[in-house]
């Protein structure tokens, strides 16, 4: 486990070819897996739930740039989701994503655009004795919104979820494994992430939904966690159920991750006890 204490920083940032000249050293100071992985609306953190590390490896002076893909696959659904991001200094970093939600054996998906920006507001999760605090925002923009609006959704266009993380790593904490854990705070309309729009007949008032998430890092590379994630209940056509996972994450260096899950989302859309594979793949360039 020495060189998890040799991880390296990385940032992500989708418009700035214009200054490349003038970038700073290659991202390579922070600790393997610090990055976290992907999660489904393009943040750094587990599949399910932002934390509040930064994408990549970028420390100080550093940036770094990276692209995902993921799919969850259940009983009913398919939900494929492609995005890139941009991290600098170890202390913003910035996403975009793309949802595409399709109905097993209709024609035709639900695609939501995610837009993210996050900011670490204080703390190391490694080197301070309290954990690392950041602050995020995601704008969703939902590109097809008739079934949103055919459920009661009050709106079936765009929404705004914030959230505020802390994420702490353990060194050596757990039978001399590193343990890390996050909890998240997440302020949110939206229903079933967005894909059924934001807010409902039942509820069109923000909630305040908590997510948490835990891994321990069993060898060099290789962690096994799991995730929970409440959300609200707005519509009454349809109830909605948390989402959770185990999983399994794999960093084999420090530029790319994967990530196998074991997902259950509940009852989604009126079909009860989705559950299936989620895998996800993330790439970084610096």
């Amino acid at each position: 486990m020495a060189t998890y204490l040799n991880w390296k920083k990385k940032t992500v940032l989708p418009a700035v070819v214009a200054g490349l000249v003038s970038l700073p050293a290659l991202a390579d100071s922070r600790l393997l897996a610090t990055s976290g992985v992907t999660q489904v609306e393009g943040s750094a953190g587990g599949g399910l739930v932002p934390w509040a590390v930064m994408s990549g490896y970028a420390d100080e002076g550093e940036w770094s740039a990276g692209m995902f893909h993921t799919v969850t696959d259940v009983q009913d659904y398919r939900l494929t989701v492609d995005g890139a991001s941009y991290s600098r200094d170890n202390r913003f970093e910035i996403s975009a994503a793309q949802q595409r939600f399709e109905i097993k054996g209709l024609a035709g998906d639900i695609r939501q655009e995610i837009y993210g920006a996050k900011v670490r507001v204080l703390g190391d999760l490694i080197y301070d004795a309290a954990p690392q605090v950041a602050a995020g925002i995601q704008y969703k923009r939902l590109l097809d919104g008739d079934i949103a609006s055919l459920v009661g959704a009050e709106n079936d266009s765009s929404g705004v979820d914030i959230y505020v993380s802390a994420t702490k790593v353990h060194l050596a904490a757990l039978g001399g494994y590193h343990l890390l854990w996050n909890a998240t705070l997440r302020a949110t309309k939206a229903n079933q992430m967005g894909l059924l729009g934001y807010g409902g007949d039942d509820n069109n008032s923000y909630e305040l939904m908590p997510e948490v998430s835990a891994l321990v890092l069993l060898r060099e590379g290789v962690a096994v966690g799991a995730e929970y994630r409440s959300k609200p209940d707005n519509l009454s056509a349809f109830s909605e159920d948390g989402y959770a996972d185990v999983f399994i994450a794999w960093f084999p260096n420090k530029q790319v991750n994967l990530t196998l899950a074991y997902a259950d989302l509940g009852s989604v859309a009126g079909s009860e006890d989705q559950n299936g594979l989620y895998a996800s793949l993330t790439a970084y360039f610096r």
